[in-house]
């Protein structure tokens, strides 16, 4: 994925290399249906096609959370719909984490237990859905509303109430036991979060507008390790990912556009049951190859150029981050093979330096002898000169990796020591602008429950030669 050095809020929690990403809860499915079917269908939600666990598995990720709230509550929001109607809907992936739920305007409690609070509380969870609207319904499609018969088991949560209650049931549990003000847990990102944390002092009689803890560093600890279900969705867009890649490598050619790229592997994604792509993808040729951040995808391949992809795609919210980089014309120049095969390299000892348990990702600073961003750094540092004759270390200019999961980037605190049921890259690079070369390899890596590194991009090409010989397959 693009890399970035700075923190990331939306779609990435933590620095390391950054893009966005996005789902469609509101799909427009219905548009052609006439009123009177609406109103037959209106009992029933709109259904999405995305795989999804049990309902048992969000259950524990909520339980999980209701336990680290020690004894507080917590309140978190539904992703607002897109002001445009041609971006798709995403939801928030803290909240897709705990509940599976893709409509906008919900909300969701979740009430720690509390047995020694002067008004003793149990574990408790409710899903805040809004009012219905019937007109937009004709658009968007049939909702779920409290209403709905058998709407909780329909959600799959313990209980769903109308989203007006949502304000009342915060101020019964506050107005019992005071001390809930200061334990409070809400995203602070979320718009939602702020206006309800003032209308709760507005309630309680007071101008002392609580402050809120921050939820998503207790949603974040536990989205670290995936699990079965989890790591078999994101096997599924590396597959998705992986057929895109080779769709590229078997149709660049001089005189196609970057843009063209980015469109034959987005066919790609959709073709393998993917949403959307995972981010922003980049399809940089010739010096546009050496820019971190390259989005404009408007240049014409020439004869001669290395072109960096970095694309990958979603799989029912779960993301792929793959880059290759590939010859146009289908054979590397002897200069551009060597600093591939120094990236190659770079990765390998990576791979090599691992140890479960004990390596680190995204040392910074690159001199954590457990790190393997130091071991991929030593490597590119002592193999190659630059056209000065200087080590080729400063022509990498990002992290090694980030982790992966419901966000392409997800939260992890860095440097993260790397164990079982963790799924990140390894993704060296080396850029030089005045050579218009820029090489980046990226796979995705999962550590498995033996302590050793499973490749989910095993598949695609990794080497030099195994690159151009897919070039030749067209």
């Amino acid at each position: 994925m693009r890399p970035a050095g700075e923190k990331q809020f939306n779609f990435a929690h933590h620095f390391a290399y950054c893009a966005p990403k996005n789902d469609n809860g509101g799909m427009k499915f219905f548009l052609s249906l006439s009123v009177a079917m609406l109103t037959a269908l209106a009992p029933m939600p709109s259904l999405h096609a995305l795989e999804k666990q049990s309902a048992d598995v969000y259950h524990t990720r909520r339980a999980a959370l209701g336990q680290r709230l020690r004894g507080g509550v917590a309140v978190l929001f539904a992703a607002e719909e897109p002001l445009l109607d041609f971006m798709p809907y995403r939801q928030d992936s803290d909240f897709y984490y705990l509940t599976g739920w893709t409509e906008p305007g919900a909300a969701l409690m979740i009430v720690g237990d509390a047995p020694e609070a002067a008004s003793p509380r149990a574990y408790r969870e409710v899903l805040f859905l809004p009012t219905r609207n019937l007109r937009m319904e004709k658009y968007t499609g049939v909702k779920l509303d409290a209403a709905t018969p058998n709407a909780a088991e329909i959600a799959g949560v313990d209980a769903v109430e109308p989203m007006t209650e949502l304000p009342a049931e915060l101020n019964k549990l506050i107005g019992a036991d005071r001390r809930l003000l200061d334990n409070l847990w809400v995203q602070p990102l979320a718009p939602q979060s702020r206006p309800l944390l003032a209308f709760t002092a507005t309630m309680l009689g007071t101008d002392a507008i609580p402050q809120g803890r921050d939820v998503t560093d207790l949603t974040a600890q536990l989205r670290v390790e995936k699990d079965p279900g989890e790591i078999d969705l994101l096997k599924k867009a590396s597959a998705a990912s992986i057929a895109a890649q080779l769709a590229m490598m078997h149709a660049v050619k001089p005189g196609m556009t970057e843009r063209a790229i980015a469109g034959l592997m987005t066919a790609a994604w959709m073709e393998h049951g993917c949403e959307r792509p995972s981010y922003a993808p980049i399809v940089g040729s010739g010096i546009n190859s050496t820019v971190l951040h390259y989005s404009a995808n408007d240049r014409t391949l020439q004869d001669g150029d290395l072109l960096l992809v970095d694309a990958a795609c979603e799989y029912s919210m779960y993301a792929s981050d793959i880059t290759r980089t590939v010859p146009v014309n289908g054979r590397f120049t002897p200069r551009q093979r060597e600093i591939y095969n120094i990236v190659l390299g770079a990765q390998q000892a990576a791979i090599d330096a691992f140890v479960a348990g004990k390596s680190t990702i995204n040392d910074r600073d690159r001199q954590d002898p457990n790190s393997l961003d130091t071991a991929a750094y030593n490597y590119i540092n002592t193999h190659g000169k630059d056209l000065h004759g200087q080590p080729l270390g400063k022509y990498w200019l990002h992290g090694l990796g980030h982790m992966i999961g419901i966000d392409v980037h997800d939260p992890a605190e860095y440097p993260a020591v790397l164990k079982p049921g963790m799924v990140f890259t390894i993704e060296p690079g080396i850029y030089i602008p005045e050579e218009k070369i820029g090489v980046r390899i990226e796979c995705d890596f999962l550590v498995g429950q033996d302590g050793k590194l499973i490749d989910l991009d095993a598949a695609l090409p990794h080497t030099a030669d195994e690159v151009e010989a897919a070039m030749r397959a067209r």
